[in-house]
This record gives structure tokens, C-alpha cells and sequence, in this order.
């Protein structure tokens, strides 16, 4: 059986808003508040690119 990566790409391509270390991490690199993650996620979704999108407004 070999190793796959799709997992981690799945993984990576959402945000947790239920994870510390991924709200924080999400956080730093946008450069805004913990809580505006958090309100993203709930209003986009967990996607990482909706949510990314949503911070730049």
C-alpha cells in the first residue's frame, strides 16, 4: 500500500475555527483578530480559500 497525500491536501485546504493552533496560525498570517476567523468560518464556511477571501475585505 503506498502513502497517499490526499488527506493532508484535504486537511490543509479547510480551517478548523474548533482548533486553536489553526485559528491562531489563520489569524497571524491574515494579520486580524482570532475572532474575525472565527466569524469568517461561520460565514463562509471552513473552506481556507473562502475564509481567506473573506479577510482581505
Amino acid at each position: 500500500m503506498s502513502n497517499s497525500t490526499r488527506g493532508r491536501n484535504q486537511d490543509r485546504a479547510r480551517v478548523a475555527a474548533g482548533q486553536k493552533h489553526e485559528v491562531r496560525y489563520e489569524a497571524e498570517k491574515e494579520g486580524v483578530s482570532q475572532d474575525k476567523v472565527k466569524q469568517a468560518v461561520k460565514d463562509v464556511g471552513n473552506s481556507r480559500k473562502k475564509v481567506e477571501k473573506r479577510l482581505e475585505k
